[in-house]
């Protein structure tokens, strides 16, 4: 454990070097929410009771979104394992005497941590004095505080898991870019990060929410604004718990067939 908590420290120390990337990230995100927000009240403006959440929830819900825009995007892949796999360097990971899978989810969390922290402080920062309707509320209570931290790592450890599928199958074809693009967007319309999952009609949205899809983006978001509540809440972190287990198991055996007949490209 302790060599996997060292690379993580290692890494989290590297990603918060990149400070100006952040700070054009910071902004972007600022212009992005606000766009957001403004036309969504325009909507609400006109017919407030067909929405499913109200307008301070979805306020809640879209800085929350922007805040930790890194640390839950689905398009925030490692270049480095990707060209890891393709030229070669692969070899030199698999003579560790640690597990493959493990390192390289370590090093995802550590890497999405790292930028995030460097974004979501001054987003945070700043919306929780615009005014109410526009800005980032208080919690319910600190019991929907605490989960909501609880249930953001579970779906950042989600979506590193199903990233992780993704860079499995990295050993069984030449070229990832295809299935990686299909894999962002459809992972960008389904958790929600673009419009929120309640948002989407009745039947679509039960489906979601029984996928992987549900656990990343949409339950902690969600819970700190208070649309989710009571046994929902208990449902919620239950299934962010399957998928997750359900998640790292496949990814596990990919890996483990992976270096049964792993192929070495490069020199």
């Amino acid at each position: 454990m302790k060599k996997y908590i060292s690379f993580f420290r290692l890494r989290f120390a590297m990603g918060l070097q990149y400070r100006t990337a952040a700070l054009a990230g910071v902004v972007t995100q600022f212009f992005w929410g606000f766009m957001e927000i403004l036309v969504l009240r325009a909507f609400y403006e006109a017919d407030p009771t067909v929405y499913p959440m109200t307008i301070e929830a979805t306020c809640c819900y879209i800085w929350l979104q922007q805040a930790f825009l890194v640390l839950l995007s689905a398009n925030n892949f490692d270049r480095e394992l990707i060209n890891c796999v393709t030229d070669g360097g692969i070899a030199y990971e698999l003579c560790r005497p640690i597990s493959v899978y493990d390192m390289w989810f370590v090093r995802n969390m550590a890497v999405k941590m790292s930028q995030a922290m460097l974004r979501c402080v001054p987003i945070l920062g700043v919306v929780i004095f615009l005014p109410e309707g526009y800005g980032l509320t208080a919690p319910r209570d600190a019991m929907h505080f605490l989960l909501f931290l609880w249930t953001l790592f579970a779906g950042l450890s989600v979506l590193i898991a199903s990233q992780m599928i993704l860079y499995m199958i990295m050993f069984f074809t030449i070229s990832v870019e295809g299935v990686k693009s299909f894999f962002v967007a459809a992972m960008d319309l389904l958790t929600g990060a673009v419009i929120p999952i309640p948002f989407f009609p009745e039947k679509i949205q039960r489906v979601l929410e029984l996928l992987p899809f549900g656990a990343i983006q949409n339950v902690p978001y969600r819970i700190y604004s208070g649309d989710l509540t009571g046994a929902q809440m208990g449902q919620a972190v239950l299934m962010q718990m399957f998928w997750l287990a359900v998640l790292a198991s496949l990814g596990k055996l990919l890996m483990h067939r992976a270096q049964r007949r792993v192929i070495v490209q490069g020199g």
